[in-house]
């Protein structure tokens, strides 16, 4: 019998390998725009470093439900395409995480700098981002436009990709980095954010693109997987959160920033809603102020507020929230057990 290991090991591989074939497909493509040689170069040097290197869970799920959803082992066909659906939302992941580690000023991504930061590079990366959106639509244009659903895919890409702009939009005008508010901070205002800048590019879209696939036509099955993974997209920010506060570096893979940038955070919000008169004199006087003293006298804070726990709390209630929801589903609609994989892909989870 085939351990879980092995077989997320496999899984894994096999999806890395369609990579390797489509970043050469993107890149021998470049041919049909007469690009120089150096700029060919350029785009597979950018796609290497920016699309395979993060943990995958997203890509990784759009096979994986498309099995739950027909309840059988996939043809080489499926399973293909359902990986080059996978990979289109790695490029999507990539497109944000590069625009965002340059709004935000961040130094590292998945445990080596951000490709902004890499020598010769710098507002070059602004373009590299649109290359890598507009890489999926060449992606779908070529395995998909003959089926029945290539229109829905369309669909869910631009509504996806434009619901994760306006989350980062509030993101940012929320708290602006040189403009530090406290008083716009709240916890309705953090689960807008989190509901839209995360939850549907991270949760819904791969559920969504696989039942797609399956031909799943009936609205109430979408209604009734965005009430399951919106909710778990939520708990997937806040962990987050908590780990761009108490994760290691070296384990997380990047240098938590939060508190630095003025982030609409989960801890800040919870922090706030406890915080006595002068600690929360302390957290106005010290968030998002870039100095080491600063970001400790916030983390002070949260120590006597006991934050940590706070968030260990929350995670048990999540779990146990989110798990009455998976049961609620209706399963002649959609099977639960990729909810349930979903779940245990991210509960508890360390990076």
């Amino acid at each position: 019998m085939v351990s879980p290991t092995t077989l997320a090991t496999s899984e894994r591989e096999s999806f890395l390998a369609v990579f390797d074939t489509i970043s050469t497909d993107l890149v021998a493509e470049l041919k049909n725009y007469s690009l120089p040689q150096d700029g060919v170069e350029h785009v597979k040097k950018m796609l290497a470093y920016n699309v395979p290197g993060g943990k995958l869970n997203r890509g990784l799920t759009v096979p994986s439900a498309l099995q739950s959803l027909l309840k059988r082992s996939l043809t080489k066909d499926e399973l293909l395409k359902s990986q080059i659906l996978g990979w289109c939302i790695e490029l999507l992941q990539a497109f944000f995480l590069i625009s965002d580690d340059i709004m935000d000023g961040s130094i590292t991504r998945r445990g080596q700098p951000c490709w902004y930061k890499q020598p010769t590079i710098g507002m070059i990366a602004i373009n590299d981002a649109f290359i890598c959106e507009g890489a999926i639509y060449r992606l779908l244009k070529q395995h998909f436009r003959g089926t029945p659903y290539y229109a829905d895919l369309l669909e869910l890409f631009h509504e996806v990709t434009y619901q994760t702009e306006v989350g980062q939009m509030m993101d940012l005008i929320t708290a602006p980095e040189d403009s530090v508010d406290l008083n716009k901070f709240s916890i309705e205002k953090h689960a807008y954010i989190v509901e839209y800048k995360t939850a549907y590019y991270s949760f819904y879209l791969p559920i969504a693109l696989a039942m797609r696939m399956a031909g799943i036509q009936d609205e109430v099955a979408y209604q009734q997987a965005k009430a399951v993974l919106l909710p778990l997209g939520e708990y997937f920010q806040v962990q987050d959160d908590y780990l761009d506060c108490y994760g290691s570096p070296e384990v997380i893979g990047k240098i938590g920033t939060d508190i630095e940038d003025n982030k609409c955070g989960w801890l800040i919000v919870q922090a706030l809603e406890r915080a006595s008169a002068a600690q929360r004199k302390v957290l106005d006087e010290n968030y998002g102020q870039k100095s080491p003293e600063n970001v400790k006298a916030v983390k002070k804070v949260y120590e006597e507020l006991r934050i940590a726990d706070v968030y260990h709390a929350y995670e048990e209630a999540s779990y146990a929230r989110i798990s009455k929801l998976i049961e609620a589903i209706d399963e002649s609609l959609i099977p639960r057990e990729m909810f349930v994989v979903f779940m245990n892909r991210i509960y508890k989870r360390k990076v």
